[in-house]
């Protein structure tokens, strides 16, 4: 079970939270999004998995993290490195008091704005609502300093049995730094848990 074991890491992205503003988010088609980062729409990506394991919920679900290789020339994402994150917790269920994530906090960095949707405007997160796995989008971004906090309402929860929890659809951005590994943070009835994922590694 991942658990607040570091009082450092949280006091950090608790105090990131505080005098924020907000990202904008667009709902995107898979494949399609992916001829931002790909001439021809073909990309090997890399995922790292951590789990989740919600207090008084039977069943394990996962944050999984994403990384995209860097644009092809060409294209619109050129030079540039994207990121996507989806949580799953389709196998966490209970039967009082269903616990439900209601937002994911990770230390991310500058963020770059494209045209991902290409209706002329930038946006600096997409949202893959259709071609792919989900039914929970982020209803908001909120950014403070180098932090990101994904809310979700109504939030991604567990199911009334392990198989019948909700899936956040694949959100993405893009980044001019290449990933490590970093600490995020995850809240859920009344509690947080720490969860390894990929991020940019920006100065």
């Amino acid at each position: 079970m991942k658990t607040a074991v570091s009082i450092t890491i949280l006091v950090v992205l608790l105090l990131a939270s505080c005098n924020g503003t907000h990202l904008s988010l667009v709902d995107v088609n898979a494949p399609a999004i992916n001829y931002i980062f790909d001439n021809d729409g073909t990309i090997t990506v890399t995922d790292t998995t951590d789990d989740i394991e919600l207090i008084g919920m039977e069943g394990t679900g996962f944050l999984q993290s994403r990384t995209l290789p860097v644009g092809e020339t060409g294209t619109l994402a050129e030079g540039l490195f994207g990121y996507e994150y989806r949580i799953d917790l389709t196998q966490v269920g209970g039967i009082l008091n269903i616990v439900c994530i209601s937002s994911f906090r990770i230390v991310f960095g500058p963020v770059e704005s494209l045209d991902f949707d290409g209706n002329g405007s930038d946006e600096e997160v997409y949202v893959v609502t259709t071609g792919g796995l989900g039914n929970i989008s982020p209803t908001s971004v909120d950014v403070a300093g180098d932090t990101l906090t994904f809310n979700f309402s109504p939030g991604i929860c567990a199911g009334n049995a392990p198989g019948n929890g909700d899936c956040s659809f694949f959100f993405g951005l893009v980044s001019a730094y290449p990933a490590n590994l970093v600490t995020s943070e995850i809240h859920a009835g009344g509690s947080d848990y720490l969860l390894e994922a990929r991020a940019p590694s920006h100065p």
